[in-house]
């Protein structure tokens, strides 16, 4: 009989788990070889380059995002959602990360792609995966294990397929290559039929350690997996999750039931004041560093028509940065991408946040075939106020990103990119900056001139699209000038023959209104907070009273019952 404990490494950090030398758990055992005499089911890479490679993603959402897009790729397949959510091991009841999908699932070649290395059929323009690399490294770096189970349908057979990539596994037993247990079935007459492809005893040697080293203790739990997997799909199982120098699991799944929060990540808080902190805190440049639910808020571009990402059974809420500005405004920038390239547009949709000017959080959004890669960057120095609550949005597919997603490679073509967004935001401000209460180096003045005077009622009523976000603050920041700023290094227009056309139509008010207005959008905040706390707290009352009058039915249920069975038999 398998041993029902759960086996785990003895260094459970990510960053020591490469070079921990694992003593194997097992000395004694024997792992069959007829495993390691069939190519199909290994790749000829040393266990610890798992470890190696999965380093590439030095932030843990980074990896979850791999995982997802894997799933959003899957939309054009028929997917209608991706779930993430925690579970428990059967073994041993520590937590497990679970991505499940309605995709088009993988047949038995699929799976092998998948778990081998280096191995993409990705060639479209709109899929967003393309090393083929992704699933190694993004399950590999938030836990020491996963297994998979899926389901597809092709050329007119149904077929289940079981793999295990168990860094665990690999180093507990000393393995010197990578060997990656896979069970395979085919539907036959109602029923899954095992499909034997060299032996029956190389089967039993992948059940055997699936059965040893993975989550469950049967062929049967095994398939049990399937059971809410449909008629096509996948399902991806990460336990052994890594930990942090204390001893706690990387990823938090206490603190908020409906999130996945990464561990010590909210504390970096810089502001003011209380009040001017709690906005920086509720924002979501600030909260996407450590809640999944704010990042997966932002990290697609477009729209879902059909499709959901379900985190611990509640829908994401896409955000779209550029429904988040204000006196919004769209630059399109022309970028010379090669000699015999065809022409690339690129529109960077620019304007403030809409909390300006109490809040003073900048940066530009750029994604890559819909997808985020590079959140808030702040391409103008932080120190000077030019650009202060400037936000930009941009795709910027002409370009590559780097092999975690999180960045781009810095080749010329991307140098020249940062250059042109950073011309493009202190043109921005300079021509816009009193909009915001701020004094511009061309002398503006942020006084409204007798000619331009309106009554007050009519100003404010031009003002409709200024909105304060966020928690009440009454702190606004002076005006400044922008000539005692520092200058950041702006290059000429049009550098290297690339054009940038502007487009957008800006609305015009008074300037002197801004603190009024601001103190006003402050004050109906306040009472929206309360508000909403006052509904939060009639929801829990509500359920409370629910629960009581369920409780009440049942014992009246209960006393009914009592009461006709005395009459039966007195």
């Amino acid at each position: 009989m398998a041993d029902s404990g759960n086996k785990t490494l003895a260094c459970r950090n990510f960053w020591k788990a490469g070079s921990d030398e694992v003593p194997s758990v097992v000395p004694n055992q024997i792992i069959p070889d007829v495993l390691e005499s069939y190519d199909f089911d290994r790749a000829r890479v040393h266990p610890k380059f798992l470890h190696t490679n999965a380093t590439s993603h030095k932030w843990a959402f980074g990896a979850i995002a791999e995982l997802l897009d894997n799933a959003v790729d899957e939309i054009c397949h028929g997917a209608t959602f991706v779930r993430v959510d925690k579970t428990t091991n059967p073994k041993d009841g520590s937590p497990m990360l679970l991505f499940q999908d309605d995709g088009g699932g993988m047949d038995p070649e699929g799976i092998r792609r998948c778990m081998s290395l280096g191995f993409s059929s990705k060639r479209s323009k709109t899929t967003i995966g393309q090393y083929g690399n992704g699933f190694k490294t993004s399950t590999m770096r938030l836990g020491a294990d996963a297994v998979v189970f899926t389901r597809a349908f092709c050329e007119g057979q149904a077929t289940v397929s079981i793999g295990l990539l168990s860094y665990t596994f690999l180093r507990s037993t000393m393995k010197d290559d990578i060997i990656v247990p896979m069970l395979d079935f085919k539907m036959e007459g109602g029923r899954l039929v095992p499909l034997v492809y060299s032996c029956s005893e190389e089967w039993d040697s992948s059940l055997k350690l699936l059965i040893d080293w993975s989550p469950f203790s049967s062929k049967e739990e095994l398939l049990q997996q399937f059971e809410d997997v449909g008629s096509h799909g996948t399902k991806v199982l990460i336990y052994n999750l890594w930990m942090n120098d204390d001893g706690l699991l990387e990823l938090d799944f206490d603190d908020d039931e409906e999130d996945i929060l990464l561990r010590d990540q909210a504390n970096n808080t810089t502001g003011s004041s209380r009040h001017h902190k709690d906005i920086v805190q509720h924002h979501i440049s600030h909260r996407l560093r450590f809640s999944l639910r704010a990042y997966t808020s932002i990290l697609y571009m477009r729209k879902f028509t059909n499709f959901k990402i379900l985190l611990r059974g509640k829908p994401v809420e896409q955000v779209f940065i550029s429904e988040e500005m204000k006196f919004k405004k769209s630059v399109t920038y022309k970028p010379q991408v090669g000699v015999n390239s065809e022409v690339v547009a690129v529109r960077t949709t620019i304007g403030f946040a809409k909390e300006a000017p109490v809040l003073g959080i900048f940066g530009v959004n750029v994604y890559h075939k819909n997808r985020l890669i590079m959140p808030f960057w702040k391409v103008l120095q932080e120190a000077s106020s030019r650009g202060r609550s400037v936000l930009g949005v941009l795709e910027a597919n002409f370009i590559e990103p780097a092999h975690d997603k999180q960045d781009f490679e810095r080749t010329p073509l991307f140098i020249r990119l940062e250059s042109k967004l950073r011309q493009i935001i202190v043109d921005y401000w300079k021509d816009n900056c009193h909009l915001i209460g701020y004094q511009g180096s061309t002398g503006r003045s942020t006084k409204a001139s007798p000619q331009k005077a309106q009554p007050q009622k009519a100003q404010r009523a031009n003002m409709s699209s200024v909105h304060v976000g966020g928690d009440p603050s009454r702190n606004i920041p002076r005006r400044a000038n922008l000539d005692d700023d520092k200058e950041d290094n702006v290059p000429p227009a049009n550098s290297q023959g690339e054009d940038a056309e502007e487009g957008g139509s800006m609305a015009s008010f008074d300037p002197n209104l801004i603190e009024t207005l601001t103190e006003e959008n402050s004050n109906l905040l306040s009472r929206r907070d309360k508000l909403q706390a006052r509904d939060a707290q009639l929801r829990l009352t509500i359920a409370q009273l629910e629960k009581e009058l369920e409780e009440t039915r049942r014992k009246c249920a209960h006393a009914a019952a009592e009461l006709q069975h005395r009459q039966i038999d007195p």
